[in-house]
């Protein structure tokens, strides 16, 4: 056998009387997150190799057991669960384009122009409409989060929940995503896939919920707690939404859409948190995803003026380390480059002529979001 090593910060030898300066890892180790495992060379390596086989032997079990991708190196402690066959929908809940093939034609007809839609009057109340079924939806979702409980019994209720409001839940096979709705946990930033692992105590968990009916989507999120949280993620989870409240708190006619992003930045870093920059906000009417796009970081160069009629979200992820991400081998899961939280909230904003309306407020408490209320 040829064993390559990973160069690492000096340790001790692990192999059984020897104790010298060491600063060789086996690659296994660092696939299976098996820490002080160090070597001095490659002759020691080869020579304990008939006992240290047993060491990767007993954590591949462990890993292996619920894990999709074994081999992959993830940045957190959090894995990828088996996930459970893709939900049905009744016939006559009415569905958007790429309900069938996984390909929002409309949408790719659309980016060929940059022209921002401002709703008619006679299309606002149906964008109120829908944005107060999500509401009702995320809701759902918020009083089953607790420990033992699957994200896909989340997604399980979430489902229920759209085709009880005659909804069609508008994650579903668009661009293939497998499930009805987003859960993203701990160092996961967006885009996570409800699976079969059981929420812990002390996690805290994204629900990102969006619905169509009558021809329009309304797209919210919000960070919540999963029983007893530490500090550092209260922490966390406030300063999110208190961020996207400050780039809220600037919409109105006339603004620049790049203007939000530098309110988001200034308060997340005031509290010593990075934004991320892979994702934005994004126009939001017939169209799951349009014109115009709204980074959350400042000094961006987003185009646009904000009119009366446009209807967009404000989402911001807010991560407690760098703001860089990584992708899972999934192509949807997005988590934090150095395996720290992330937090995330969002809402549905009309543009009216003063100001703005979040069409996604929670009716009870004065619209405070859940994890503020639990």
């Amino acid at each position: 056998l040829t064993f390559v090593f990973c160069i690492s910060m000096a340790k001790v030898c692990t192999t059984p009387g020897c104790g010298k300066p060491s600063s060789l890892q086996c690659p296994t180790c660092l696939k299976l997150k098996i820490e002080d495992s160090y070597f001095c060379s490659q002759e020691c390596f080869k020579s304990s190799w008939a006992e240290h086989k047993l060491v990767h032997k007993r954590n591949k079990v462990v890993a292996d057991k619920n894990d999709m991708w074994p081999d992959f190196q993830y940045t957190g402690k959090l894995r990828a669960y088996p996930q459970t066959p893709r939900r049905t929908l009744p016939l006559h809940i009415a569905r958007p384009d790429y309900a069938a093939a996984g390909i929002p034609e409309s949408e790719r007809i659309a980016k060929a122009s940059s022209h921002m839609k401002q709703l008619s009057p006679g299309e606002i109340p149906k964008m109120k409409a829908v944005c107060k079924l999500g509401r009702e939806v995320l809701d759902v979702a918020a009083r089953a989060i607790r420990p033992g409980v699957t994200t896909d019994e989340i997604d399980r209720l979430v489902h229920e929940a759209c085709i009880e409001r005659d909804c069609y839940p508008s994650p579903l096979n668009y661009v293939h995503f497998p499930k009805s709705c987003c859960t993203s946990v701990n160092e996961v930033i967006c885009h996570g896939i409800p699976d079969t692992r059981e929420l812990e105590d002390g996690d805290i968990c994204n629900v990102d919920i969006t619905v169509y009916r009558d021809g329009f989507h309304g797209d919210l999120n919000e960070t919540m707690f999963v029983g007893d949280v530490s500090d550092t993620a209260r922490k966390l989870v406030q300063c999110a939404y208190d961020s996207m409240m400050k780039g809220i708190s600037i919409v109105k006619p006339g603004e620049r859409y790049r203007n939000v992003g530098n309110e988001i930045q200034k308060q997340a870093n005031s509290c010593g948190y990075s934004v991320v920059r892979a994702y934005c906000g994004h126009g939001i009417n017939q169209l799951f995803h349009t014109v115009p796009n709204v980074p959350h970081y400042a000094k961006n160069k987003a185009i646009g003026v904000m009119k009366p009629g446009h209807t967009f979200t404000i989402e911001p992820m807010i991560n407690e380390g760098i703001w860089r991400d990584v992708t899972w081998p999934d192509d949807w899961t997005a988590a934090t480059v150095d395996g720290k939280l992330s937090a995330q909230f969002e809402h549905t904003l009309l543009v009216t002529e003063t100001g703005y309306e979040i069409l996604t407020l929670r009716d009870e408490h004065d619209g405070k979001p859940h994890f503020m209320t639990a």
